[in-house]
């Protein structure tokens, strides 16, 4: 029989019978609410000494200071959870994780590190109090980082002569910024970022990373980083550093914590200098297929059955990042085989596809959708993907190749799949065209999943139970962990809504029905709305309700 605490810091001479008697009657007092332990530390022996007896009943051996680390030994843990549960990343081999913990009833943490890493974890006893202190230092040191750059950056402001371009250049080549524009970049990486927003204010500059699609707050720079911040950007981008009162686009390609980052860079002129946004594309991505993005049985067979047409022209609506591109590719990926001619034009090629001809719009030698979608055509292919219809030039191209026997597929920006069918009628194309050459269109969003590692069920209140239908009686959230970076969300899904261009809304298109008319004969003849579909992920445990009603819209 295990010995207890309390007989262990007995026999290692630390408190005596009586005092034992004393905790007892205090943890009696109390309706047993207080651990015996907790009242030893208070009253009786030090805390050292207490860890000492707990490592020889539990078994697991006691930490140093020399075993704490100056750099943690895993990244994607924040220092907010690290504090929470009191928990100390010590060192990392083969696998192996060693912890410093001040409470081995910690199960739940320890288990969300377990799974987060897949590492086999060692815990190891510490002091409550040393290892608060540390993980306190170490998040001053990874700030101090910032802030040692910052100390290296040029205090000099930009000329305010545009033309001074020489000047401009040294403040880009100064080594401090080089460093700090590397480490913004590096950290956006390792977070998984899609998008870095660097943005001047009047007082700062500030840096938002958009992580599956929700924007945070990074670093608040100083003012005097502004013109030398910007004009290293500019220049990793080939941009023109000394224009600034025009908005401009550039690319950066590099390597940044591991990967092959490939960048597209956008400045427009504000109050307050340039904003920058830079989209990061990780070209080591793994390719999604159709089944991994979210599509139901049903809706999968329905879409499957489309992209299979001889000829035609599908279309996939939504806001920019919602992950039009990604459906595209999949669709393409699912249909490509040798006996196939597939030819794609977009801006960028975000994933280089096998057995695809894919071609980069280049506007600043003439090479535009249209003009690349009009020599496309010349060269007998099967299938088109053009990235984006953004004009009556394209659209009309476009048109004319799916009614000479080619399978098109292309992008709008529309809130829903009726409202693509007069956007197409509003750039000029008649009606006629449309309903002949149109067989579907698809509108997506994204919305974050619910992070898998701390994933709990809660009971649905009535206001939520009267929305979803009768039989929904608890519905899934996240906690917040390491894995997720305590948001409770976890990666992204897509939600869909498919409207199928059948001959009753083919007539309802050469009437020239609006896209509210459009969308209730859809709805009547069995469409799913994004909102329902969002809704039926919430019902299987997948994301949210707020999540569902933040992308689609709707008021609860």
């Amino acid at each position: 029989m295990a010995l207890k605490i309390g007989q262990i810091l007995q026999g290692l001479g630390y408190v005596t019978e009586e005092d034992i008697e004393k905790a007892l009657e205090i943890q009696h007092a109390s309706g047993g609410k207080r651990r015996i332990g907790e009242i030893l530390v208070e009253m009786f022996v030090k805390e050292e000494e207490f860890l000492e007896g707990l490592s020889q009943q539990l078994k697991i051996p006691l930490a140093s200071e020399e075993q704490f680390p100056d750099v943690l030994p895993v990244e994607k843990v924040s220092f907010d959870f690290l504090r929470e549960n009191l928990i100390l990343p010590l060192s990392l081999e083969d696998g192996s994780l060693d912890i410093a913990i001040a409470f081995p009833t910690g199960a739940d943490a320890i288990d969300s590190l377990r799974s987060t890493f897949d590492y086999e974890i060692r815990p190891h006893l510490a002091s409550a109090y040393l290892i608060r202190s540390h993980i306190e230092r170490l998040q001053e040191s990874k700030d101090a980082v910032m802030q040692r750059l910052l100390a290296d950056v040029t205090e000099e402001e930009a000329p305010q002569e545009l033309g001074d371009l020489s000047h401009l250049k040294d403040l880009a080549q100064d080594q401090g910024i080089i460093s700090l524009v590397n480490l913004i970049i590096d950290n956006a990486a390792k977070e998984s970022a899609s998008d870095i927003h660097v943005e001047p204010e009047e007082t700062n500059v500030r840096v938002r990373y958009r992580i599956d699609g929700i924007l945070y707050n990074k670093e608040i720079l100083p003012l005097k980083t502004q013109a030398a911040l910007f004009s290293r950007i500019k220049l990793l981008s080939q941009m023109n550093i000394a224009e600034r009162r025009l908005p401009q686009d550039g690319r950066i390609r590099g390597r940044y914590s591991g990967k092959d980052i490939d960048i597209r860079v956008s400045t427009i002129p504000t109050i307050y200098g340039e904003s920058i946004v830079m989209r990061l594309l990780d070209r080591e991505t793994s390719f999604i297929g159709l089944e991994e993005l979210g599509f139901n049985k049903e809706l999968l067979k329905k879409y499957e059955g489309l992209i299979k047409k001889p000829y035609g022209m599908l279309l996939i609506t939504g806001p920019t990042g919602s992950g039009k591109t990604t459906t595209l590719y999949a669709a393409l990926d699912k249909i490509n085989s040798p006996d196939k001619k597939i030819i794609t034009i977009e801006e960028p090629v975000e994933y280089l596809l096998k057995g695809i001809t894919q071609i980069q719009v280049r506007p600043k030698i003439g090479l535009t959708f249209a003009t690349g979608l009009r020599h496309i055509v010349r060269q007998d292919p099967d299938i088109i993907m053009v990235g984006e219809i953004r004009d009556i030039e394209t659209a009309s191209i476009g048109i004319h190749a799916s009614l000479t026997g080619h399978l098109l597929f292309s992008t709008l920006h529309t809130n829903d799949a009726p409202s693509a069918v007069t956007r197409l009628i509003d750039m000029g194309v008649e009606h006629y065209l449309v309903s002949s050459t149109l067989m579907g269109v698809i509108a997506q969003r994204l919305v974050r999943k619910i992070c898998t590692e701390c994933k709990e069920s809660y009971p649905v209140s009535d206001d939520i139970r009267a929305e979803l239908g009768p039989g929904v009686e608890t519905l899934s959230k996240g906690r917040g962990c390491p894995a997720c970076m305590d948001t409770g969300y976890r990666g992204r899904i897509a939600i869909f809504e498919l409207l199928i261009i059948d001959d009753d809304i083919r007539d309802l298109v050469l009437a020239k029905a609006s896209a509210r008319e459009i969308k209730e004969r859809a709805i009547s003849l069995g469409m799913r709305t994004l909102y329902e579909d969002g809704i039926d992920k919430v019902k299987k445990g997948i994301t949210t309700v707020e999540e569902v009603l933040r992308v689609t819209q709707v008021e609860s």
